[in-house]
């Protein structure tokens, strides 16, 4: 797999992160196109690349169409499209995609980060589980797996984990993905939320104050330790914290959010609605 191939495929992954926590894209209509030769096939891909990373899917999924029509053996067009589809609501077309891919390219980990994060919206955590755990046997084998790869596959696992209940397990794949990319900070909350679900609650709010000292922007951590310190009695600090969270991102408002997409534990959301019955 080429360098420019990879960050072509993790810019997009970014991109897919981002709109599934952040919330959807309206699709734009795409303008109609006239037979496509092969020689149209690489302003094709960086039209359709382009429009996935500003978030226009609508318009990209049409563009995506042309470059598999174009080009059936390239995988990497396979996951990208894959990826489109989950963004516009179809986890199952992303899955086929996904599955393609594999097919076409057997040793690359991308599409397998691909098809799990779809099979982590049908809640299919067996087999999301075992996309991940794939990239991490495969990245302990090669060196040449992308650390980023590595890193986003622990983070997703540790989300699998925390959804069928094993929250020691999922603070431990927090944890392995953050001393793999130690600048995760989205892991390193998460492995702090795992923790006030395990009850570690010194740990956790080490954690959670370190985070918002490098991130002060960071509502994430934020809404964790105003949780965390309304569970410990600490009203007033845990006001100051919400004004700052609140502000940032009124999501964190919402419970469902909390558990569904962001994937909170449900120690931190009880007592996140707690603190909000009350404030």
């Amino acid at each position: 797999m080429s360098r420019p191939g990879r960050v072509r495929r993790l810019l997009l992954l970014l991109m897919l992160a981002i709109s599934l926590l952040f919330g959807p894209v309206a699709p734009a209509r795409a303008a109609a196109a006239a037979a496509d030769r092969p020689t149209d096939l690489p302003r094709l891909f960086e039209q359709a690349l382009s429009a996935s990373r500003a978030g226009q899917f609508g318009e990209a999924l049409p563009l995506w169409d042309r470059v598999v029509a174009l080009a059936p053996g390239d995988a990497a067009a396979w996951s990208n499209r894959g990826n489109v589809r989950l963004a516009l609501g179809d986890p199952l077309a992303a899955i086929a995609d996904q599955t393609r891919s594999i097919a076409l390219d057997p040793l690359s980990p991308d599409p397998h980060l691909n098809r799990g994060t779809a099979e982590e919206a049908l809640t299919r955590w067996q087999a999301a589980e075992a996309d991940y755990r794939w990239i991490l046997e495969r990245s302990s084998a090669d060196p040449d797996v992308d650390t980023e790869v590595r890193a986003a596959a622990l983070y997703n696992l540790g989300n699998v984990l925390g959804s069928r209940g094993d929250w020691l397990a999922a603070r431990d794949s927090f944890a392995a993905a953050v001393l793999t990319r130690p600048g995760f900070a989205l892991a390193r909350s998460s492995e702090a939320l795992a923790r006030f679900q395990l009850g570690e609650l010194d740990g956790a709010e080490r954690q959670l104050r370190a985070l918002i000292r490098r991130h002060p922007l960071f509502a994430d951590a934020r809404a964790a330790l105003t949780a965390l310190l309304w569970q410990r009695g600490a009203r007033g600090e845990a006001e100051s914290h919400w004004v700052s969270a609140s502000g940032l991102d009124p999501r964190y408002r919402d419970p469902e959010w909390l558990l569904n997409v962001r994937r909170w534990p449900p120690a931190a959301v009880a007592a996140l609605n707690q603190f909000l019955a009350l404030a």
